[in-house]
């Protein structure tokens, strides 16, 4: 399934490593979603995206295998009672909508990000050699790239009015994590990416 929704990348050996590239909240895991309210409820429930919406179900896996991911942190709001609609049986996702419409626009983009896998690899010759020390981690391996050389690659049309989106909110991160040692990495990432922001808010894409 990775390989199908991901990307391809053919090894020096001439084995082949199939990579998910997926967009990513980038925070450390002790601080919360930047949409969630005081109360802590999510503050855009209404027009949250399908990654969230599709939760705890995940596109990138086959069907028959997402029952394990029915366990909940006991800090989650789910009602888990037996007035709770059923949502898995029989190896079925049964409340599948959301599921479905993450699948098929993951299948739809799967062109546009061979094609960005392509790109990084001309112009990022260390990626290949990144990608292949993380394929060896007991855990799930992960190289972390930048939105600004997505927006570059696809050449997108709004990628300035993005990136100035962007941009104070890693100026926001970039503070909250300073001076933390156990953050110094998300640090350092969140000032890469706001130099490269900065530079594409300033710049047309030709």
């Amino acid at each position: 399934m990775v390989a199908k929704l991901g990307a391809v990348f053919t090894l020096p050996n001439r084995k082949q490593l199939a990579t998910m590239i997926v967009p990513t909240a980038y925070l450390p895991a002790n601080l919360p979603c930047p949409a969630l309210g005081a109360d802590k409820l999510c503050t855009i429930h209404v027009n949250k995206p399908l990654r969230c919406r599709t939760m705890p179900f995940y596109p990138y896996r086959e069907e028959q295998y997402q029952a394990e991911l029915l366990k909940f942190p006991g800090d989650w709001l789910c009602d888990t009672s037996d007035a709770a609609p059923i949502v898995f049986a029989d190896k079925r996702i049964t409340l599948r909508d959301d599921f479905d419409q993450e699948r098929q626009a993951l299948e739809q983009q799967t062109a546009q990000i061979q094609r960005y896998a392509d790109y990084m690899l001309k112009y990022t010759p260390n990626l290949l050699n990144s990608l292949v020390k993380a394929s060896l981690s007991n855990k799930v391996g992960q190289v972390v790239t930048s939105l600004s050389s997505f927006l570059t690659a696809s050449r997108n049309p709004a990628a300035k009015q993005i990136a100035q989106m962007q941009l104070p909110v890693l100026e926001h991160y970039q503070l909250q994590t300073a001076n933390h040692q156990q953050w110094h990495e998300f640090n350092q990432h969140y000032q890469m990416s706001a130099k490269e922001m900065g530079f594409l808010a300033n710049r047309d894409l030709g």
